[in-house]
């Protein structure tokens, strides 16, 4: 039996995306409210950050994968115009439908569906950008899902993989004590939840960091690879260019 990771337990690798899928089902209506409290409100600045990176057009074609409450999505759309087209993703239903409402709540009918980052239901060299904010990590096959992302862009496209990676070390200490003390108090407090939080903490853990990601990213296709530092290295924000 072929296992893989889910935060710091070993499961069957066929099962762990049901296990993700019970995390965010969990946590979807709180979310947002989470984001905030967790962060400081510092995820509005990276992914504000990652839209500048974007640097989308009129009549860009973008796909926001793990797109779950809509964040990228929205901003993404607001760039592209009325000529472009953001498609929504995510595999969770329920964080999905939240984003969805969100959008539709925006004035924003974007195509909006559910599906597997290892299985993108999209033709080949079909957009200019691709994103993941947040949820690579919780991918079962990252090297799948990677090549994947590089198949569906156009020759010279650029994949933005924002996520949480491996802080300075000067920082390690109150890091872990924030991550393993704090958030999963937060989530029973705010969310009634801290085992989802705590997953976090440590799923955050067995991600690989910076120059590891940037090396996997390499070997599924993407030639030129850069990687951008934000809060101490607490996020960290990759972006590849297809070959």
């Amino acid at each position: 039996m072929a296992t893989t990771h889910f935060g710091f337990q070993s499961v069957d690798e066929h099962e762990k995306a049901q296990h993700v899928r019970g995390v965010f089902d969990s946590v979807a209506s709180r979310y947002d409210i989470m984001n905030d409290l967790m962060s400081a409100g510092l995820h509005r600045a990276w992914k504000a950050y990652t839209v500048l990176v974007a640097n989308l057009h009129e009549g860009s074609q973008v796909l926001d994968i793990a797109g779950g409450t809509g964040d990228l999505s929205l901003a993404f759309a607001k760039k592209v115009g009325a000529s472009g087209r953001v498609v929504h993703t995510d595999i969770n239903e329920a964080m999905l439908r939240t984003g969805r409402d969100r959008l539709i709540d925006a004035g924003l009918a974007l195509p909006t569906l559910v599906c597997d980052a290892e299985q993108l239901p999209f033709p080949d060299g079909h957009f200019d950008v691709v994103s993941v904010a947040f949820g690579l990590r919780n991918m079962t096959h990252k090297d799948r899902a990677l090549a994947e992302m590089c198949r569906v862009l156009k020759p010279g496209g650029k994949l933005l993989v924002l996520e949480f990676s491996k802080v300075a070390k000067p920082l390690e200490k109150i890091y872990d004590w924030y991550s393993f003390k704090v958030l999963p108090t937060l989530g029973k407090m705010v969310a009634g939840d801290d085992f989802s939080y705590r997953y976090l903490a440590e799923s955050i853990r067995m991600h690989p960091g910076q120059d590891a990601l940037k090396a996997l990213m390499q070997q599924n296709g993407f030639g030129h690879v850069d990687y951008h530092n934000m809060t101490g290295g607490i996020v960290a924000l990759h972006v590849g260019i297809k070959c």
